[in-house]
This record gives C-alpha cells, structure tokens and sequence, in this order.
C-alpha cells in the first residue's frame, strides 16, 4: 500500500511524532522505489539528520549517491538560514546607496534570530528543491522534523505567499507615485540633467525590488500549489501505537487538512506481534487500545501496520530488505 502511494506521487512528505521511525520508514519507501527503476531524491529537514546513521555514510546539504536511482540530501537549518541571509543581503546591497549598508547589516544580523526565519529560509530552500528536482527526479520523498514544527511549515506557503502579494502591491502603489512625482518634474521649465539621471538609477533600482519580489511570490506560489495538488503531492504520517503519538496523529492530520496538504495513509510502526509471549501480548493489547481511538478519529485514512523488528536497521542491504515489506 505505501509503495502504491509511492508510485502514484511526485512529492511524499514523511511525519509525526518525534521517535517514531520516519526516517526509517521515509529511506526504506525512497529505495523501494528506487529498485523498481524510479529516479528517487530523499531530503532530511530534520535538524537532527538520521539519514547518515541510517545508511552509515556521510550525507550533506548536497546530493549524495545511495545506490543507483536513490540520491539524499540534509539540509541543515543554520546553513540554510546563512545563505538565505548572505542571498537577502546581497540583494539589498545591490539596491540601497553604499551609506545604507551598514545599516542594512545591522538589520539583517538582528533578523537572523528572529521568530519564524528559520523556517522561512527552510521552505525557500524546499521549495527551490520541489522546483528543480520534479524535474530530474521520478519521486522526492521528504523525511521531516517531529510534527510541530512540520505542521508550521507546512502552512508557511499560504503566508509567505500571501505577504510576498502585500509587499508588491505596498511596491506597486509607492511606483505609481514616483512616476507621478516625476511628471511633475518633467513638466517644470526648469530641465535638470542630474536630476533625470537620478530618475533613471531610482527607476532601475526599483525595477530590481519588483524582479525580486515577483521571482519570491513565484516560488512560494508554486510551492503552495504543488504540496496542495493532490495528484502529486502525499502526506504520509507515522506513529507507534502509544497513547501521545496517537493523539498527536489526530491533530496533525487536522491541521494538515487545514493547510490543504492531502493525507495519503498512516503508518503504524514497531507494532508488536501477535503470540509472542505474554509480556509482548499484552503489550499488544494496550495497542489495540490506542489504535481503536485512532481509528475512531481517522477511519477514512488508510493504515499500514509494521512489525517490531528484531535487529537495528543500518546500511543499505538492511534498509533494503526492510523496504520488502511494502511492496
């Protein structure tokens, strides 16, 4: 069933709580995929990255080979937040006169710990790999950070977007004054020559912010659409069969519907199996407790059980035979 998803999206987005077995599960379903021919990039948002222990190799912020058809990726936060900063400041001191630059500095080094920029500068870079990779890749499969913080991203698009329009209407109506303010001048008897050529540079200067801003409403329009099109995007949340996981399944998939991200199935993983003895039958039973109160929630999802495994999962040839249970 998880593979069948798989084969039917471009975007698979992996989460839930903390713990629970996304990264396994996110890396098995990305080199199942990958077997079967498919050209498969699997990215980490985690800030804490498991796709390294994972596969016991060195994974980085730029794609690395797995196998043949399997590429992966970490993204690091801090990293990201540091070339979204360098990319912003760099913009700004294209468009602002050389004595604004220390100033512009000063802003930007207090805005790099301010609320909400990291995940900013997370979506941009997602969303520039959403961008690019449905491109060369068959399937991009995400494998993203506990469930809080993957909820707020998830609903970053609709704001950013949102903010990105503001700011060029705000952009749009300071213009329309300008060219007012500049015919003003041109109708006056008196011509400038210095003053037509500061027109000419403010007038590029501010063809640079609309180009700027236009290019971000794009991104984070496209990106928005994307993970809402649920022809080709899924959301796949995983959980154990314990009581806070349960709980926290059920209020993400609300605020996943909320966003407009399509929920393709669950994943109940580390169940423990049946007729293993009486320490593992009742845990077993207390399971089936908390599944009948995610059942009752979310009934209309699909559910994959996976069993409690009797080794840790590490390299690729155990990924690999792990992932045989999907198919």
């Amino acid at each position: 069933m998880l593979l069948d998803l798989a084969r039917s999206k471009k975007i698979l987005f992996f989460g839930g709580k903390g713990g629970v077995g996304k990264t396994t599960i996110s890396a098995s379903t990305a080199l199942a995929r990958a077997n079967e021919g498919a050209k498969v990039l699997l990215v980490s948002t985690d800030p804490a990255h498991n796709l390294g222990h994972l596969f016991d190799r060195v994974i980085g912020p730029r794609p690395v080979r797995i196998m043949a058809g399997l590429d992966a990726l970490e993204l690091d936060p801090n990293n990201t937040v540091e070339a979204h900063m360098l990319e912003v400041s760099s913009a700004l001191h294209q468009l602002m006169p050389v004595n604004q630059h220390k100033e512009i500095d000063k802003h930007m080094k207090l805005s790099k710990d301010a609320p909400g920029m990291q995940e900013a500068a997370l979506l941009e870079r997602i969303a520039e790999i959403v961008e690019e990779g449905t491109k060369e890749y068959d399937l991009i499969v995400f494998d993203t950070a506990p469930s809080g913080h993957t909820a707020r991203l998830m609903v970053l698009p609709e704001m950013m977007t949102a903010w990105t329009e503001g700011l060029i209407k705000r952009r749009e109506k300071a213009d329309r004054f300008a060219e007012f303010v500049r015919d003003l001048g041109r109708d006056s008897s008196i011509e400038d020559k210095t003053i037509g050529g500061a027109d000419e540079a403010e007038q590029e200067r501010e063809s640079k912010i609309r180009r700027i801003l236009h290019r971000r409403r794009h991104k984070f329009s496209g990106f928005r659409n994307q993970v809402s099109d649920k022809e080709l995007t899924s959301f796949v949340i995983v959980l154990t069969a314990e009581r806070l996981p349960v709980l926290e399944t059920i209020e993400l998939n609300e605020q996943l519907k909320r966003s407009g991200v399509n929920v393709g199935c669950l994943v109940v993983n580390k169940r423990a199996p049946a007729n293993s003895g009486n320490f593992l039958d009742e845990r077993r039973a207390q399971e089936e407790i908390h599944l009948r109160t995610l059942n009752d929630a979310v009934s209309f999802l699909p559910r994959y059980d996976i069993f409690l495994q009797a080794q840790d999962i590490v390299g690729v040839a155990a990924v690999a035979t792990f992932s045989s249970e999907f198919s």
